[in-house]
């Protein structure tokens, strides 16, 4: 009977390996924003940082262990089987739920979810066991208190964190402003000294007690947590003595950039607070489930089912080995990982200085929320001396900030100031919350006091305010999503494999092993795909470049135009649901292409050289085009497709022939297009326009007959909108067609390709 046991031991360090490279790739985001957006080190050099502070984090971590084993639930009130359903039902959620916030590229909280996770499966099987023996509730087999002081921890973390970020960033500007650099030689160094010593007194004199060091003998009955308490104010100011002449001296010497200093010190110490801190999300539960049958097997001959877990309740030493094969693991994934690297991307883009390519869209409580925070800031203003706030809007004017990016190609997200206030605080939030053994979520306060910094920054402008504030917003109702669903499918998870047996634990195992490597490979597809459209962000562009890519792009539109129209009015006429569906999805697939393109077109001018600056408008106007006629294909294909969704009546045969007529029409528009920008020949561009009256003239002769067959009744309301919806839109999209073959004839003109 033990083998089963054996096996879901086995199955949850496999997990554990999985959580580890999923967290990692989640949670990324919490250590490495700050220092990547303000460009402080190139990717590799703060991913080495990092990963050394995930190192020597992870050795601070064996406190918080306790969490997964008896923060949440009594263990003495379960059996050893019991236990063990507990601990799979949480590893098993915990992956899928991870993978699927990494794959969309939203930072999720995993302490969030392994405490809903453990709270949802221990809920089933106190339900359970209830059921068969009514002495007892639900409630006294939940850790209530233990688990509301955490819930409760992560929720006002949220605000402390947000509240914290924009105080400290406010007064730090007020104090530097964007031109930071001759305030910064003249007590630079005294801040940077301030700063490190912050860290340092809470990373490592409040975080060492549930460190592997904390008990290290030093002879005479001392232990190092025994000497460290002692000395707290000595080592306090040492290390403001140390770091501040240390700083100076190098500013002196070899002018080296001190917020770049910071930046890197506290990239490590929030890496050794999130290591700290979250390492037991993804090894905690499999440690306890290995101390839980460690213990079982200590017992021969005890039954599973009657063997209560009373020895997880006192504490346990979590060895130092596991916790640095850990730390080795999270090191790795840092690496490795593209995933991590699109949700640092989601939480940079929110915080970033200027307006950006905005990931979200505008809502209305976000409108909302900056209308009445527009009319307050008129308010104020009018109370507030005139000199004051001239004095205050130079400290907080980020057009300064030219002055220190002036010698780069493109300026960073945000500035090093900004991003040093980011890591102090964050690391000095979530090293606090460790030393009280409280799971705070890293997510949760890196992201807000980010969000905290970048409001105070002003940040949020009116240009993106927004779309930040909807980003925000966005990000935080996923968080709540995460408790939801993390407590529901561990709950089901949990209440299953117990009913069920070792077939619904075996069906589980294959369940997530399927999602995780199709999830994997699905994502390398994609990324690779990504990676094939984009152009070298290094490279600089000349005319023949953005010829060639308009080339392209214009050839693969006209291709695109005539194969969907086409198959669009063939399974409309045979009411091939299927078929209009994956029309409509292509059409918005382009769009989304397109857009990305036209969003994207300042970083491509800015890459021109000098010679090809002429070459921005006409390549502005091929993206223009292709944008309309993105356009016009959703406008075109969605109707079709709800008309025979909806199970309306299908077109008439009168219609039919007309739609495939227009379609061979456009058919051969696009061929002939596609020719001329082919061979670089535009002497047809006369028969194309030809073409395009024939479409128009054909498309007036059959809006005029169906109004007539619409007057006599002979087709129906619904027929005729479709009917005519399709031809408005089809005269915007040859218009647009026939605009983009003159931009494409422009274009290769001055480029000097075009034979006429």
């Amino acid at each position: 009977m033990g083998s089963i046991y054996l096996i879901i031991v086995g199955v949850l360090f496999v997990l554990a390996i999985s959580d580890l490279i999923m967290g990692v790739s989640n949670d990324a985001v919490n250590f490495l924003n700050s220092a990547i957006g303000s460009k402080a080190a190139s990717f590799k050099i703060v991913v080495l940082v990092a990963g050394l502070g995930v190192l020597v984090g992870a050795t601070f971590s064996g406190g918080m262990m306790e969490v997964a084993r008896k923060g949440i639930f009594h263990p003495n009130m379960f059996y050893f089987s019991e236990i063990m359903i507990i601990f799979f039902a949480v590893m098993i959620t915990d992956v899928i739920l991870l993978d699927t916030f990494n794959t969309f590229g939203l930072p999720t909280s995993t302490t969030v979810s392994i405490v809903f996770e453990l709270l949802g499966a221990a809920v089933a099987i106190s339900l359970l066991k209830v059921m068969n023996d009514n002495s007892h509730t639900v409630a006294d087999y939940i850790n209530s208190s233990k688990a509301l002081a955490i819930i409760s921890g992560i929720l006002i973390s949220v605000v402390v964190a947000f509240i914290s970020g924009a105080v400290v960033q406010y007064m730090t500007r007020f104090i530097f402003s964007f031109n930071y650099q001759k305030k910064m030689k003249m007590y630079g160094a005294i801040w940077g000294g301030f700063s490190i010593t912050f860290i340092v007194y809470f990373i490592l004199v409040k975080g060492l007690k549930g460190s592997s060091y904390a008990h290290i003998d030093l002879g005479n009955g001392m232990q190092v947590i025994d000497w460290v308490k002692q000395n707290t104010l000595l080592i306090l100011g040492l290390s403001f003595a140390f770091w501040t002449i240390v700083l100076q001296l190098l500013s002196w010497v070899v002018r080296i950039n001190i917020p770049r200093v910071i930046v890197l010190v506290g990239t490590f110490a929030l890496a050794v607070a999130f290591a700290g801190n979250d390492l037991v999300n993804f090894i905690g539960v499999p440690l306890a489930g290995y101390e839980s049958y460690i213990q079982f097997m200590a017992n021969p001959g005890a039954d599973p089912h009657a063997f209560l877990m009373a020895g997880l309740v006192g504490k346990v030493e979590t060895p130092t080995l596991f916790l640095l094969l850990a730390g080795a693991v999270m090191v790795a994934t840092l690496y490795m990982s593209k995933k991590a690297r699109g949700v640092i991307k989601t939480s940079v883009d929110l915080s970033r200085q200027d307006e950006g390519d905005e990931r979200f869209g505008a809502s209305v409580f976000a409108k909302a929320i900056v209308r009445s925070t527009i009319a307050m800031n008129k308010k104020v203003s009018v109370i507030i001396p005139a000199g004051v706030n001239r004095f205050i809007k130079r400290q907080f004017d980020a057009s300064l900030a030219e002055n220190v990016y002036q010698h780069e190609e493109e300026k960073p997200a945000f500035d090093m100031m900004r991003a040093s206030v980011n890591l102090v605080v964050a690391s000095v939030l979530i090293a606090f919350a460790t030393s009280l053994k409280l799971p705070l979520s890293t997510t949760y306060v890196t992201f807000m006091v980010a969000m905290g910094t970048s409001l105070a920054d002003n940040a949020w402008g009116r240009e993106s305010a927004v779309y930040r504030i909807t980003g925000v917003l966005s990000v935080i109702l996923g968080w709540f999503f995460t408790a939801f669903a993390a407590f529901t499918v561990a709950f089901i998870v949990a209440y299953l494999s117990q009913v069920g047996g070792a077939v619904v634990i075996g069906l589980f195992i294959l369940l997530v092993s399927y999602a995780v490597i199709r999830s994997n490979f699905k994502s390398k597809k994609v990324e690779d795909q990504e990676l094939d459209d984009q152009l070298d962000d290094d490279q600089t562009l000349d005319i023949n470049d953005l010829y060639k890519e308009c080339s392209t792009n214009s050839q693969d539109t006209f291709s695109f135009v005539a194969d969907t129209f086409g198959s669009m009015v063939k399974a409309l006429s045979i009411e091939k649901r299927k078929s209009l569906k994956a029309n409509k999805k292509k059409a918005k697939e382009f769009n989304k292409k397109v857009k990305k393109s036209k969003d994207n077109i300042k970083y491509v001018i800015r890459r021109l050289d000098e010679g090809s600056m002429n070459a921005a408008q006409y390549y502005t106007l091929v993206l223009d085009y292709m944008r309309e006629i993105g356009h016009n294909m959703v406008f075109i294909t969605e109707p079709a497709f709800e008309h025979v969704d909806n199970n309306h009546k299908p077109i008439g045969e009168f219609q039919t022939l007309h739609l495939v007529d227009i379609s061979k029409e456009m058919n051969e528009f696009s061929s002939l297009a596609i020719e001329m920008i082919v061979e670089n020949n535009f002497e047809k561009m006369d028969m194309l326009l030809e073409i395009e009256q024939t479409i128009l003239d054909k498309m007036d002769r059959y809006i005029l007959a169906q109004i007539k067959r619409l007057k006599n009744f002979k087709s129906g309301t619904k027929n005729t909108k479709l009917f005519l919806d399709i031809l408005a839109e089809t005269k915007t999209l040859t218009f647009n067609m026939i605009n983009l073959v003159k931009s494409q004839r422009d274009l290769a003109k001055l480029a000097g390709y075009c034979k006429q």
